[in-house]
């Protein structure tokens, strides 16, 4: 079996995939939009700054076997930085996000037939929104097609995005893009679905999104890695009770990871015992967060090594999501010694085990929220004792792991 995959800027889970397919024998051609040779003279010669951003779109594979489409990332990168915004704009901008994925989406299409004159291709690895020409074109040919669904399916994800609207009016400006996706955006992923013959998840709740009519087709879960772990038999540091537990929430400043709610959870509580510290990037004006909650601290998104210092900086790590596919912070935070208080939705329900590495809470229940965080509040001991135990937990979700699994079930996808 040999497998096309196509996505344009190679994300963690993409980088392990390909990894996979590789040491696997099965990858045929990577197909992205930029990528470097780490190795290659022109790097070396780079201020240090440069090379770094650079080696930044560097892939775990053969470079030989990447096919580029350049331009319109580039263009989505700098034109930005000298004053040119609404090239980006949500779908209408001609270097957008949408507009990037599209355009690789046409190439990888048209690149099929020529690849296919050099190689034997089966099957092609598409993801959501960047998929419908190469699934189009793969039919035509005789190919399978892979889909990868990363977050829920676009009518779940609406669905509850226009519910969070209709109850929190105050946070429909933080919703994201997703409940402005035009209909033309929307038919596309429709159609990518119909098309796909496999369907590949990170967790329950993505899988557990798709619609009836795609009952029929394979599905694939395999959870996202973790980042590696402090060490496993490190000692939890001296416990000081008398400062108040420092909960971490870690994301985009919006309703959609259920701000709204823990926001309201934290209220229920006495500001003495708890310090909330919310880590990511505004959605609306930091006046509108501190109008809803004075007391928290709000800290700016920051380079993952920052990152994981900050979580060992507190208690507990909180994200009460209504839609998610996996959120990947919260195995970082598992991995930084820190128990979990998540919703099903996140993704993440396979990383609970109840009262020993967190606790599941219903999604917009600000009350259940209150009550476990007061749990914590009241049993710091036994928090940071769940700490390791999530931590060892995590450590059980790699990256190889995750791209082996697909290989796996993917095996004999050929003899179908």
């Amino acid at each position: 079996m040999k497998i096309v995959v196509t996505h344009p800027t190679g994300n963690r889970n993409v980088r392990a995939v390909i990894s996979s397919f590789e040491a696997a024998g099965v990858l045929a051609k990577f197909c992205t939009t930029l990528a470097m040779d780490p190795d290659s003279f022109l790097v070396s010669i780079l201020p240090q700054k440069l090379r770094k951003e650079f080696i930044r779109r560097s892939y775990p594979v053969n470079f030989a076997n990447i096919h580029t489409r350049p331009l319109l990332e580039l263009s989505r990168n700098i034109l930005p930085k000298i004053g040119f915004k609404g090239a980006i704009a949500h779908e209408t901008g001609f270097a957008s996000v949408d507009k990037v994925y599209g355009d690789l989406d046409k190439a990888t299409a048209a690149y099929l037939s020529v690849l296919l004159h050099q190689q034997d291709v089966d099957a092609v690895y598409a993801y959501e929104d960047g998929a419908l020409e190469t699934f189009t074109r793969a039919k035509a040919l005789g190919l399978k097609c892979i889909y990868d669904l990363p977050i829920a399916y676009w009518e779940t994800l609406r669905g509850l995005m226009f519910e969070e609207a209709e109850r929190l009016p105050a946070w429909v400006t933080t919703l994201g893009g997703a409940i402005n996706d035009s209909k033309e955006k929307l038919e596309r992923k429709t159609r990518e679905l119909e098309l796909a013959d496999v369907v590949v998840g990170p967790g329950k709740f993505v899988l557990d999104s798709l619609p009836a009519w795609a009952e029929g087709k394979q599905l694939i879960m395999s959870p996202f890695g973790s980042p590696e772990a402090r060490s496993m038999t490190e000692v939890p540091e001296d416990l000081d009770t008398s400062r108040p537990l420092r909960v971490l929430f870690a994301g985009s400043l919006g309703q959609r990871k259920g701000l709204g709610d823990l926001f309201a959870a934290v209220k229920m509580l006495d500001p003495k015992k708890i310090e909330l510290v919310v880590m990511g990037s505004l959605i609306a004006p930091l006046e509108f967060y501190k109008s809803e909650l004075s007391n928290f601290t709000y800290e700016r998104g920051r380079p993952n090594a920052q990152v994981l210092e900050l979580m060992r900086s507190c208690d507990v790590f909180c994200l009460p999501s209504i839609v998610e596919g996996r959120a990947l912070v919260m195995q970082e935070a598992m991995s930084q010694g820190l128990p979990l208080l998540i919703t099903p939705n996140t993704g993440g329900e396979d990383l609970i085990i109840d009262g020993e590495t967190g606790f599941l809470v219903p999604i917009r229940s600000p009350e259940a929220i209150a009550e476990k965080l007061n749990w914590y509040v009241n049993n710091r001991e036994t928090t940071k004792i769940m700490g390791q135990k999530a931590k060892i937990h995590s450590a059980k979700y790699t990256w190889k792991g995750y791209g082996d699994q697909i290989v796996a079930e993917l095996s004999g996808l050929n003899a179908e």
